[in-house]
């Protein structure tokens, strides 16, 4: 038998799931990143570091990305909890969102994502660009997703 305790976690997990997804596709599509960030978050590519550029080069655009993209999820949780009894603390938030900015700056430099497909035998999905998919569109935002529902899980639960 499930107590109201219980009852109570578990759609306050759900919902800021819930919101947490919402607030991603918000922030890396329509309001958290400039075209700039966009274009030069994942830079340099291996070519150019292997031609003598810094590979520190790119860092502040993803950086930058990352904060924008953070205060709009942000502000997506805190309008939830001011409107709903979730069960959330302010160590909780700040935990799962440091989750979450730590991995979405890893990701977002898109090597690792590269890496892991190649790694697990998906090295043709890395390189996939026909008929509107991407491979590394696809791997980078099922992975942003899987850090998503560890922040969520840290934001309920502590």
């Amino acid at each position: 038998m499930t107590t109201i305790d219980q009852a109570v976690t578990l759609a306050s997990f759900g919902a800021i799931w819930a919101v947490l997804a919402v607030g991603h596709t918000l922030a890396d599509h329509v309001i958290g990143q400039t075209d700039h960030q966009a274009d030069d978050k994942a830079a340099p590519t291996a070519a150019e570091v292997a031609d003598g550029a810094s590979p520190r080069r790119g860092w502040g655009a993803c950086l930058g990305h990352v904060a924008q993209y953070h205060v709009v999820v942000a502000a997506a949780l805190t309008l939830v909890w001011a409107v709903l009894p979730l069960q959330m603390s302010w160590t909780g938030l700040a935990a799962g969102l440091a989750v979450s900015m730590v991995t979405h700056a890893f990701f977002d430099r898109r090597w690792p994502v590269r890496w892991l497909l190649e790694h697990i035998g998906s090295k043709q999905f890395a390189q996939l660009k026909t008929a509107g998919m991407d491979g590394m569109y696809l791997a980078d935002q099922a992975l942003h997703q899987t850090a998503l529902l560890v922040a969520a899980l840290l934001i309920t639960r502590l």
